[in-house]
């Protein structure tokens, strides 16, 4: 361990023992002292802006799955961030994106010393006790692209605010089949913090009077699986015949709705949008399967939690609102309320623009 990081773990350490010393020093008896004491706010202790970044952080990426494309292309623009502050970068997770599967990876995580743990949650709950015993161990959490409950981690970098990826996503499918007929969403799990979230903000824009002529039949749920998302389009078409549209806000879904569509009767009859990558999604645009899709730069949201991460561990912010930091070549960036960090809006990717884009 180095020099630097050292010193800042013991630090850490003599805070925490400076605030065991302050609550004795109260009187009486703390509610959940001891072992099963909760892991600190976000917001402990004070933040320094002007510290140096502690070079040999050892950053752990977890997302929600591996080899799932989106998440290879966010990962390593965590680690281009990594690799620039001078850190030790590595990745773990699932195969499957399952609720409970990210649990034993943040407890070896955690028996590892890891600085910083980089995750996207497979569910809000499910991994908040690993991770409150990570914190307490000494890991700083950031979540990203898919959050935990706010007081399970440190920061969450959130791609884009929820309300402009609904509307983005329902502006999109209203366009495509004229403001009138009936839309299916296929999402990812059904536990998925950000889709759950995504969804009823959809539905709350689809309420609005403009919207009134569509109508939401279903949510499916292809589990971020490409085979599964494939057949739940199939059904999704044989279950509801007369459906316009198809809305699918994970890269996962969408490209496997495209895939179906694409050789199938319902190419160009039945409209398809949702959040795709452009390397995915490419062939579809130009075969006229899709005619627009939206996504944010997945390396940039990776990129900018590594450098959260950094930023915490290194006691530049605490997580508290209106904190701010710089993020490489990202420019600086403040923390919002609950300890969000926005990325920025979504982009919009069509047959005039894709071929600008390679990720």
């Amino acid at each position: 361990m180095s020099q630097p990081k050292r010193a800042l773990r013991l630090g850490v350490i003599a805070t925490a023992a400076a605030a065991v010393l302050v609550t004795a020093a109260c009187g009486g008896t703390t509610r959940g002292s001891g072992e099963d004491a909760p892991a600190p706010g976000r917001a402990t202790g004070q933040a320094d802006p002007d510290a140096p970044l502690v070079e040999g952080l050892d950053v752990a990426f977890l997302p929600k799955q591996v080899n799932n494309p989106y998440f290879t292309v966010s990962d390593n623009g965590g680690k281009s961030a990594v690799e620039e502050f001078k850190g030790s970068y590595k990745e773990v997770g699932p195969s499957e994106a399952s609720a409970s599967s990210q649990v034993s990876y943040i407890n070896t995580l955690s028996q590892q010393g890891t600085d910083v743990i980089v995750t996207s949650a497979n569910d809000p709950n499910a991994i908040c006790g690993a991770l409150t015993s990570a914190r307490r161990a000494g890991a700083k959490v950031v979540t990203f692209d898919s959050d935990t409950k706010p007081e399970c981690r440190d920061v969450f970098v959130n791609q884009a605010t929820g309300e402009g990826i609904a509307k983005t996503q329902v502006d999109l499918i209203s366009e495509q089949i004229g403001g009138e007929g009936k839309i299916a969403i296929l999402s990812a799990t059904p536990n998925a913090t950000n889709q759950n979230a995504w969804i009823e903000l959809m539905r709350t824009e689809l309420a609005k009077p403009e919207h009134s002529g569509i109508e939401l039949v279903t949510v499916a749920y292809g589990n971020d699986e490409d085979q599964k998302s494939f057949q739940e389009t199939q059904g999704l078409l044989r279950s509801y015949p007369d459906l316009e549209g198809i809305v699918s806000p994970t890269t996962v879904g969408v490209a496997a709705a495209a895939r179906y569509l694409s050789t199938s009767e319902y190419k160009g009859k039945v409209a398809l949008t949702g959040l795709g990558t452009p390397n995915q999604m490419r062939e579809f645009v130009k075969d006229g399967t899709v005619r627009s899709f939206a996504l944010w730069k997945p390396a940039d949201l990776g990129y900018l939690a590594a450098y959260a991460g950094a930023a915490l561990a290194s006691g530049r912010i605490t997580g508290a609102e209106g904190e701010k930091f710089e993020a490489g070549r990202l420019g600086e960036y403040t923390v919002g309320a609950d300890g969000v960090v926005v990325l920025g809006p979504p982009t919009v990717f069509d047959q005039g623009n894709i071929d600008e884009f390679r990720f």
